[in-house]
């Protein structure tokens, strides 16, 4: 009776962590409708869906039934988040001003495929149980989890910096804070440490990039402020000489 309510539980739990890691996917949209109109990719990094997309296909390995059994849910998460952040990393490369940026971003995805088929073809072959299974691959999860959820540390280090949070988007932050504490709990259900112990840590990671944007918000609002303020004189400026010079010609060069 007490391990069909935790199962039941469980499923709920993992149902509800299934659609808010959607959210977590899809927290950049507004991010990319902003490089998407401007054209360009801008000081955004590219370092955050690079880690998604390695630590998605790493998970759907974990939940493969002939790696971890009833695990079905967080495959499924992760294979529609490892279609997303393709998705996402496509549209980097076309708005990618630099060149060089964009063959090195090419580049890592490709070092990521080609360690995913060694990893899905290694273990698939030389581990011969689910229990060994699941910890090989486990372990790998835990440690590019970790990754993903710590890959805005770049940003936040700008964030400090400038005493602006205009690069790193709010909404993903968020959602991953959402995502961290809803996957830690399912962990608990039973106690699984390869899931437990990333979303734990990613939980913090999220929490201190909250943090960052109740400390930063009002000096990001005065800074975007003083920049459109700007832009607004140098434009005046500049209709000013032109309306200078055609009244000059007009006169004939008569002061």
């Amino acid at each position: 009776m007490v391990s069909h309510l935790v199962n039941t539980i469980r499923n709920v739990v993992g149902i509800t962590g299934n659609v808010i890691s959607l959210f977590l996917f899809l927290s950049p949209v507004p991010t990319f409708v902003r490089i998407w109109k401007k054209g360009s990719v801008e000081q955004f990094s590219p370092t955050p869906y690079l880690a998604t997309l390695i630590n998605c296909m790493v998970w759907v390995i974990y939940g493969l039934p002939m790696v971890h059994p009833n695990s079905t849910l967080v495959m499924t998460i992760n294979g529609t988040g490892t279609a997303i952040e393709f998705a996402y990393i496509s549209l980097f490369l076309i708005f990618c001003p630099d060149k060089k940026k964009g063959l090195k971003v090419l580049l890592i995805v490709l070092v990521e495929l080609i360690f995913i088929a060694l990893v899905t073809t290694l273990v698939l072959t030389l581990v011969h149980t689910t229990e060994r299974r699941s910890m090989v691959v486990g372990i790998i999860a835990v440690l590019f989890n970790i990754t993903m959820y710590a890959s805005p540390l770049s940003v936040m280090r700008l964030v400090i910096s400038t005493k602006s949070v205009e690069y790193m988007p709010f909404f993903l932050s968020l959602a991953s804070f959402g995502n961290g504490v809803i996957w830690t709990t399912y962990a608990f259900l039973p106690f699984d440490p390869f899931i437990a112990v990333p979303n734990g840590l990613g939980t913090l990671f999220s929490l201190a990039q909250l943090l960052l944007y109740a400390i930063y918000y009002k000096s990001t609002k005065r800074i975007i402020a003083t920049r459109k303020e700007t832009k607004m004189e140098l434009n005046l400026s500049e209709v000013v000489v032109v309306s200078g010079d055609i009244d000059h010609k007009k006169t004939g060069g008569v002061p």
